[in-house]
């Protein structure tokens, strides 16, 4: 899963400064609109949950604060994938309550869960919510009682990210979050198809499908329970893809492990689906596969990919590594890069090892040291670029859509944003055009985008 953090609903890097903290309001004892501010940490699913605890109280009769004003009512979904998420969680409570003075914050999230004693301890907290299930209790407390089956729009941002599913079973030893959303629990299709379905019709041209372990999507509405016809993962998109209208569809992850014929030919299949797919490999090491309790080995997933790009062409493939694993030698290490490179990674999300308290690998021996770990992500980060570079280079003279998403700020009256294949692109225009589906064609493939022109 993907460290990030927002303000507003807006992902920005975890290595970037602070976020400062934006906002969303029941009558207050003179009769006016009570405010309050929210602050979202972490993933996709998490940017969702935020988004739908607004809109609650939007049609509750709340509003967001001004910047200049403090909040009634502050709202923080928290992150506990790394480290950095607890750090940057308590940090965000801290500031909330000294820029809204007497505030009441509101904390949800997976810190939350995984700590609720140390975050009942931070300035301003009045409830900690432990489990998300509470939340429709938690909020009638706060008088807030109409709360929306799905959201109808996404604060900040071109594409609205769609949660289908929840909860993690596997067992991987170095991660947490089993531990902070147990079980699996998947959406009705009939329920998402008409949160969809909302979000085209009010203009969104692109919808992120998103879930703690997406490709568990339906797996527990049929397990042990004979007579009743599977509905997985591909059997939704492809009921998502009935759905009319100039908007595209993309999947935020799916393990190797679960790409399977029909989820290929499915994919090849539906006209709105993003050509792009992102398997979290995680180590190219079969040995740190291994210690890491993955349920796959090197050679297995690369025959998925090639599979899919024998079905899908120019499929793009973009994954998550973990650099700097308890034991990682240089020669595990190297295998990582090799197998990168057979992967042919558009994109890679480059994470140095993060112990997380009460899981197996914090315990394990022979810890990576902290400059090691920093190499080795800077050496593949090398790799990624160069990787990405050739794969841009592919898309040149090729036609593309592109995602408007805002200004280039390093060249004035140039567009960036990402076509179908997550490709960054830049392209000449004017802000008029943000928001916006743009055919153009790859010109440049550079360094940290590919330059298209109209």
């Amino acid at each position: 899963m993907q460290l990030s953090s927002s303000s507003g609903l807006q992902l920005i890097d975890p290595c970037a400064c602070e976020p400062e903290p934006t906002s969303a309001s029941a009558p207050d004892s003179e009769g006016g609109l009570r405010t309050c501010r929210l602050v979202t940490l972490g993933c996709k699913v998490n940017q969702y949950e935020t988004q739908l605890v607004k809109e609650a109280l939007e049609q509750n009769g709340f509003r967001e604060a001004g910047e200049d004003e403090s909040a009634d009512l502050c709202v923080v979904n928290t992150c506990t994938v790394t480290n950095e998420g607890d750090y940057k969680s308590r940090k965000i409570i801290r500031a909330l309550a000294r820029q809204n003075p007497g505030t009441r914050t509101l904390v949800m999230g997976c810190y939350a869960t995984r700590d609720p004693d140390a975050v009942r301890q931070l300035p301003g907290v009045f409830e900690v919510v432990t489990d998300k299930r509470e939340l429709p209790d938690v909020l009638a407390r706060q008088g807030v009682h109409d709360i929306p089956a799905g959201i109808s729009y996404f604060e900040g941002r071109k594409r609205a990210f769609v949660k289908v599913q929840d909860g993690c079973i596997l067992r991987c030893t170095y991660c947490i979050i089993p531990q902070v959303r147990p079980g699996l629990r998947s959406r009705p299709p009939e329920e998402i198809e008409d949160e969809v379905r909302r979000l085209v019709d009010n203009g969104y041209q692109e919808i992120v499908i998103a879930g703690i372990h997406v490709g568990h999507y339906g797996v527990e509405r049929t397990r042990q329970k004979s007579g009743r016809d599977p509905f997985r993962l591909w059997h939704l998109f492809r009921r998502l893809d009935r759905i009319p209208g100039n908007w595209r569809m993309r999947l935020s992850s799916i393990e190797a492990n679960e790409v399977d014929d029909d989820f290929i030919h499915a994919a090849a299949d539906c006209e709105h689906l993003c050509p792009q797919f992102h398997p979290a490999l995680q180590s190219g090491s079969n040995s740190v596969l291994e210690r890491m309790r993955r349920r796959y080995r090197t050679g297995r997933f690369l025959e998925k990919l090639e599979r899919m790009r024998a079905v899908i062409p120019q499929v793009a493939f973009s994954t998550d590594v973990i650099v700097g694993f308890p034991g990682e030698t240089e020669e595990e290490f190297a295998e990582t890069m090799e197998t990168c490179r057979q992967a042919r990674f558009m994109k890679m999300h480059i994470f140095p090892f993060s112990p997380r308290r009460n899981t197996p690998a914090a315990s394990f021996a022979e810890q990576v040291p902290p400059e090691v770990r920093k190499r080795r992500c800077q050496e593949l980060s090398v790799l990624e670029r160069e990787l990405a570079v050739r794969y841009y280079q592919q898309h040149v003279g090729q036609p593309l859509e592109v995602m408007v998403e805002g200004n280039c700020p390093q060249r004035p009256g140039w567009l960036q944003g990402t076509d179908r294949y997550y490709m960054p692109v830049v392209l000449p225009g004017t802000p008029e055009e943000i928001g916006r589906m743009i055919a153009c064609r790859g010109q440049l493939p550079l360094t940290d985008y590919l330059q298209a022109e109209r």
